[in-house]
Order: structure tokens, then C-alpha cells, then sequence
């Protein structure tokens, strides 16, 4: 399969070297974010891990994928869970789908979020959907064109990606 140059996410182009993992209808790539106040969370120096699972073909909704689309981005959802849980010694994997704009969704693309946990990383556990929440409005800012990354340059995203590339061979 060719390398695409880019991928697309709504709206946004994300560069292939962001993008760690593919199949033929789904891929995985790195973001950049912070929780904001939370315990023992799996860290990647200091930014949260949180990756996102999306379909290649632009989704808005969840209910609008086919059956192999579905499939495969649960599938590849599940691969790249259990080698970022390992890979980051966690415990446990937080999987979820914010589907359409009342959900919390604020980039019209379906996509799964995957964090993996670790005990007591929230004062409350379901303190992690407010955190994803927060964190998917400030990828929208971030993905605009016009602003600058806050977080981490494209280089350390793209090293990210590199490691977690590894992991698939």
C-alpha cells in the first residue's frame, strides 16, 4: 500500500509522519494536549498520551461508516490499545466516541479516543470524559491553521509516531 503524504481529519491535513499506524480503511495518529489536573497519568514526558483511531474516508458520524469500517476501526482500535498499554506499563485503556456536536464531537470526522490509565490517574474515574471533552476542543483550536501549536512541535509528535510505529513490525 502507498504511503499517503497526508491524511485527512475533517477539515485538516495531518502529516503522514504524525500517523503511526494504518490499514486499508482506518489509521492511528498522535495529538497534542494536556488533562489539566490529574494524578498518575500515563505521561509522555509531560504531555497525556491520547491517540486517535479515524476512518480514512471522511465520516461525520458514527451511524455512517459501512460494516467494514466499522469493523476495522474497532479492530485496529483494539491493536493499538493493547501495545500503548504495554508499551506505557498502564492498567487499563479508556476507549470513546464523541458522535456528533451535542456529544461534545468538534471535529466532523468519526474517531475513537484511546488513553490508557493507570490507578488513581483522576480523583474520579469518569473525570476522564470531561478531560477528553476539554481536550477535543482544544485539538480544534490547535488543528486551525492560523494558530500555533502550544503544546508540542510537529518534530516531537513525529518522533512520537516514529516510537509507536515500532511497536507494529
Amino acid at each position: 500500500m502507498a504511503v499517503e503524504s497526508y491524511y485527512t481529519f475533517g477539515p485538516y491535513k495531518i502529516d503522514n509522519k504524525e500517523v503511526f499506524y494504518t490499514t486499508h480503511l482506518s489509521y492511528a495518529m498522535v495529538i497534542s494536549f494536556s488533562f489539566g489536573d490529574c494524578r498518575n497519568f500515563v505521561t509522555l514526558d509531560y504531555i497525556y498520551v491520547h491517540v486517535l483511531v479515524c476512518p480514512r474516508r471522511e465520516v461525520k458520524r458514527f451511524v455512517d461508516l459501512t460494516a467494514d469500517e466499522t469493523t476495522d476501526l474497532w479492530i485496529t482500535a483494539q491493536k493499538v490499545g493493547g501495545q500503548l498499554e504495554s508499551y506505557h506499563k498502564a492498567s487499563s485503556l479508556t476507549f470513546t466516541i464523541q458522535d456528533g456536536p451535542q456529544a461534545g464531537q468538534t471535529v466532523p470526522h468519526v474517531h475513537i479516543h484511546i488513553v490508557p490509565r493507570k490507578a488513581g490517574d483522576f480523583e474520579k474515574n469518569d473525570d476522564i470524559y470531561d478531560a477528553i471533552d476539554n481536550s477535543d476542543k482544544e485539538l480544534k483550536q490547535k488543528l486551525d491553521l492560523d494558530k500555533e501549536r502550544k503544546d508540542r512541535s510537529f518534530e516531537e509528535m513525529a518522533q512520537e509516531a516514529e516510537e509507536y510505529r515500532k511497536l507494529f513490525v
